[in-house]
């Protein structure tokens, strides 16, 4: 009897977990936008953002946004995110800087496991999982780095349809300050 609130608690946790489903239903909501216009990198960072924190903030979601290149290519810097003040700028040695150098997507289950490898903006996150935004020429200009509250928040079928999102700025050139 004793495990039944551990149970309960996993099957609340999967219930909020990102869907195929709904996953989906953000994608094709992006790319109605997407068809309509012309693809300019600045908007569609915003609707990235705003499209996945609608859908998914607070289940799992604690924070999203995009860190950029810096000019000098020495740290990243914050562009859009949701929803509250982030670490800016960082340097590459951490979860986002490893995906800027290395070109792959990297999921956290247990961000504190990393100890110093990891730049601790929000000390509620425990898990995380950033990937690599390439432009036309296969170049990575920015990471994508979204956070949770809870552990193990993220997992392969994330990832992949994260990259099935950021898979559009390849069609784009990258802005200025990801360069």
């Amino acid at each position: 009897m004793a495990d039944i609130p551990d149970r309960v608690s996993e099957e609340e946790r999967l219930k909020a977990r990102p869907s195929r489903a709904r996953y989906d239903k953000v994608h094709l909501a992006l790319e109605r936008k997407w068809r309509r216009r012309e693809l300019r990198v600045d908007r569609m960072m915003r609707e990235v953002v705003d499209v996945l924190w609608s859908a998914f903030a607070g289940s799992p979601y604690s924070w999203c946004g995009f860190y950029l290149l810096a000019v000098d290519g020495q740290s990243l810097v914050l562009g859009p995110h949701r929803d509250k003040p982030a670490c800016s700028p960082l340097p590459l040695h951490g979860v986002c800087g490893r995906v800027a150098a290395g070109g792959q997507a990297f999921i956290v289950p247990d961000v504190k496991a990393l100890g110093e490898a990891h730049i601790e903006c929000d000390p509620r996150n425990l898990s995380e999982i950033a990937l690599p935004v390439r432009d036309k020429t296969g170049k990575v200009w920015a990471v994508f780095d979204v956070d949770s509250a809870a552990p193990a928040a993220f997992d392969e079928m994330d990832q992949r349809w994260l990259e099935k999102i950021l898979r559009r700025f390849e069609e784009t050139g990258a802005p200025e300050s990801g360069r």
